[in-house]
């Protein structure tokens, strides 16, 4: 008589050998691909507390635009057609002045706009925008 042959229990196994082998070509190709760039760095020698030299006390102009459209510098008040030549005189005097414009909610942008072209055809570049609201 035959006797049965009896199935071994073997244990399923699942090969890694070619997930290994796919992480492995992707690490091989993100290296290989990865810019190593140097960066470029600048030492700065720092200069002494006793060389720092103070700036100029008020270099700025600052105009101030009123809810009426008036414009005001430094508390006087100034017609739009003199605007140029108070900008020119000042900064020929200080040519590194800059123009901080200082306008009401109400203003209107045509003055906003008159001020800073008129800053501009003086030759002052620097021009900017302070938003505040307690301009009375």
């Amino acid at each position: 008589m035959k006797k049965l042959r009896t199935k071994e229990n073997t244990a399923a196994s699942i090969d890694l050998t070619p997930m290994l082998d796919v992480v492995f070509i992707m690490l091989i190709f993100f290296i290989v691909t990865a810019s190593f760039i140097k960066e470029a760095s600048i030492t700065l020698d720092r200069p002494d507390s006793s060389a720092l030299v103070k700036p100029e006390k008020n270099q700025n102009i600052t105009a101030t635009i009123h809810p009426d459209n008036q414009i005001s510098i430094d508390k006087r008040f100034i017609d739009k057609r003199a605007l140029r030549a108070y900008f020119e005189r000042h900064s020929a005097k200080n040519p590194e002045a800059n123009v901080i414009i200082q306008a009401h909610n109400q203003s209107t942008t045509a003055t906003l706009t008159a001020v800073a072209d008129a800053a501009r055809a003086a030759g002052i570049l620097g021009v900017s925008l302070n938003n505040n609201d307690e301009i009375k």
